[in-house]
């Protein structure tokens, strides 16, 4: 399988959350995202299909495992259901829970800054797609050159 031609997943921005989320999914613990469809608009993605393969990146952008979608829906934030969230594999035990460390993240500056809108914040109407996916391959780190 060819890394370069398959499109990047980003889960979060570069740093602790990226990285814990990175280990999650490499544990097999987080089998589910969320994004803001919004997202995709602005920064002119395609959206996930389902079978459609990702190569997940750390902290550092290297690839570290290759996903397949096996699930993808759009939904309103209010729809997001508890079985959604537990298999998102963050630690919350409820969608409240769930919702309030996303609304966090989406009214971040990073997000913010991202959707060009430093007002933006969501609500039950919200659009989000909700993504399942598979670990179809651990990436192994390139050797280091000697010296």
């Amino acid at each position: 399988m060819d890394l370069d031609d398959l499109p990047l997943a980003e889960f979060g921005f570069p740093g602790p959350l990226r990285d814990r989320l990175v280990t999650a999914i490499l544990a097999g613990t987080k089998t589910s995202t969320t994004a803001l469809m919004l997202g995709y608009d602005v920064l002119g993605e395609p959206l996930p299909r389902v079978g459609g393969r990702s190569v997940v990146v750390d902290s550092a952008g290297r690839p570290v495992a290759v996903i397949e979608s096996t699930e993808v829906r759009v939904l309103r934030l209010a729809e997001v259901d508890l079985r959604h969230v537990l298999d998102e594999g963050e630690g919350d035990e409820s969608v409240a829970q769930w919702r309030a460390g996303h609304e966090e993240f989406w009214h971040g500056p990073e997000v913010r800054d991202e959707l060009g809108d430093p007002d933006f914040t969501v609500d039950d109407d919200t659009l989000v797609l909700t993504q399942r996916f598979r670990v179809v391959e651990v990436v192994e780190p390139a050797p280091r050159p000697a010296g």
